[in-house]
């Protein structure tokens, strides 16, 4: 009977194995893919790295960095906003720059008052002292003369009536008079000729280097606020109220690197795709009026035919797309700029990779 059972227990064993073999070994069906790859559209395609950027007639996307260095107290645009050349976009504290130039301003405002000053000499008060002055000086004059014509004529009359230090006094005293008159004279003229041209010309001088002083601390007082250089949108702001920016840009702390502080692109539906073609593969490019290509969305079954627009003519290292600008490889590529025209149903944004065939020779 214990033989049986343990014959019987190892047969439900065998089958039991068998059946797990069996389930094991049967071969699943793959599930179907989310998307269909892309794939070689072209009998003889060169495949390319692309990234997405707004259309430029020139260049890429504007990268706007800050002249000066400062804390930022506004922003005063969103990203995706519409805005015109010469909008504010965001402003840096300039309080010590700000009283820099109003300090400067005051200067020149007193420059300019001392200038007037001179110009406007000879100032009727003093010509009127100076003229005064004459008559004071030519009166005295004539006491003294009075004074010495009648110590003259009484020593005529008696020569011992006057002694001859008297009469040597009083001629000194002419002599002092007559020269206090031509002193008041000149002194006369000296007012009513006005200021001097060398004090005036260097006045002006001095008038021209603080108004260029005013202008150049005004200049780089504007350079706190930063505004848009063309019209276009927002792509991004790289920055935040109270953050410090310099001439370097922005530092994003999760790349630990500076970028730009603000990116800006065109404003219209036309998007252009820079795509680099490793220079092995530049021999086999058509002519330029030739060449064909399409783009590939990943991660869905969108394919864009694209419109070629122009060859950078510069090969230069090649960068990794999706990482630090600055990670470079040996192989070189040369820059293909194509654009196509963006529908409401297409999500596609600058920045965004694709991937690029291009028709062959």
């Amino acid at each position: 009977m214990r033989n049986r059972l343990i014959f019987g227990i190892a047969i439900l064993g065998l089958l039991a194995g068998l059946l797990a073999a069996y389930i094991s070994g049967r071969e699943k069906k793959p599930p179907p893919p989310a998307f269909t790859p892309a794939s070689n559209p072209y009998a003889r395609g060169i495949s390319a790295n692309g990234i997405v950027e707004s259309y430029q007639t020139s260049g890429a996307n504007v990268n706007i960095y800050p002249e000066v260095a400062g804390i930022i107290v506004r922003i005063l645009v969103a990203e995706g906003q519409q805005v015109r050349r010469g909008d504010l976009l965001l402003a840096m504290d300039d309080s010590v720059q700000r009283a820099t130039v109003e300090q400067q301003t005051a200067q020149l405002e007193a420059a300019r008052a001392v200038l007037a000053e001179l110009k406007a000499e000879p100032r009727p008060e003093n010509l009127e002292v100076a003229k005064a002055q004459v008559e004071a000086a030519r009166a005295a004059l004539k006491t003294a003369q009075d004074q010495l014509d009648k110590l003259k004529r009484s020593s005529q009359i008696e020569a011992k009536s006057v002694s001859k230090d008297t009469m040597d006094n009083a001629e000194n005293g002419v002599k002092v008079a007559a020269a206090g008159v031509r002193v008041a004279e000149k002194q006369l003229d000296l007012v009513q000729a006005g200021a001097w041209i060398y004090d005036v010309r260097n006045q002006e001088s001095q008038c021209t280097a603080l108004s260029r002083a005013v202008a150049s601390s005004t200049a780089l007082l504007n350079k706190y606020t930063i505004r848009a250089p063309v019209d276009g949108r927002i792509l991004a702001v790289n920055a935040a109220v109270g953050g410090y920016v310099s001439a370097q840009g922005a530092y994003d702390g999760y790349a630990q690197s500076y970028g730009p502080v603000v990116v800006m692109g065109s404003a219209e539906d036309i998007v252009e795709v820079r795509c680099y073609v490793d220079e092995i593969l530049v021999q086999r490019l058509p002519d330029p009026s030739a060449i064909r290509a399409t783009m590939f969305l990943r991660g869905s079954d969108v394919k864009v035919p694209l419109e070629f627009v122009r060859v950078q003519p510069y090969v230069s290292p090649k960068i990794e797309l999706s990482n630090a600008r600055t990670e470079r490889v040996d192989l070189r590529v040369l820059p293909l700029i194509f654009r196509f025209r963006k529908t409401a149903s297409m999500a596609v944004y600058p920045g965004q990779l694709v991937d690029v065939y291009i028709a062959a020779k």
